[in-house]
């Protein structure tokens, strides 16, 4: 099994993932360190749905840094096999963890959706090669992310995704070269435009 990185922090600090074949681009240790410093106050007890989930590692750090829940929803069956075994090899399998195997619009599509608890926090990792992908998914999933919740997308920088999207607006962007995180907050509830 290839290799993703490691838990940078919490109760699963040091652990190594395995990875998930050539299709999945793991989050590096450098984008995920900043993802985290910047998201942590908001972390302690939050859900988080870990949406493109690849390797689980996003959604991994999340809970062993204190996150309440995680979702990780994935369509590759074999990406799916590797997030449930980095839960186990990290001691987060559990109630907690949701592993669903599933593409990400049908899972968005989903009726059931709107009658669940709002996510406190969005991690979204599309394919680059589609951007059409990720501003279809940044759609779907503003009305279940709670208000004030936050939104983290992860994205080739040469095509940034809009300011604004439904109930969501951009706050920051952090540039790692090629690789950029465009981090959304959910506005007051409104009629969308």
């Amino acid at each position: 099994m290839a290799d993703a990185g490691r838990v940078i922090a919490g109760r699963a600090r040091g652990i190594r993932l395995g990875g998930a074949g050539q299709g999945t681009r793991p989050i590096g240790d450098r984008v995920k360190q900043s993802l985290f410093a910047i998201i942590e106050p908001d972390l302690r007890d939050a859900r988080v749905l870990d949406l493109f989930a690849g390797t689980g590692a996003a959604g991994i750090e999340a809970l062993s840094r204190g996150a309440a829940a995680a979702t990780f929803v994935e369509r590759d069956p074999e990406a799916v096999r590797v997030i449930v075994a980095n839960l186990a090899r990290t001691h987060l399998a559990g109630p907690t963890a949701a592993v669903v195997e599933n593409t990400v619009a049908r899972w968005l599509g989903l009726p059931i959706r709107v009658h669940e608890p709002r996510w406190d926090i969005v991690l979204v990792d599309p394919p680059y090669d589609d951007p059409s992908v990720l501003l279809a998914a940044l759609t779907g999933v503003g009305p279940l992310v709670a208000p004030n919740g936050r939104v983290v997308t992860k994205h080739a920088s040469q095509t940034p995704p809009p300011q604004q999207v439904g109930l969501l607006a951009s706050e920051r962007e952090s540039r790692f070269g090629v690789t950029t995180l465009t981090f959304y907050r959910r506005v007051e509830d409104r009629p969308e435009s």
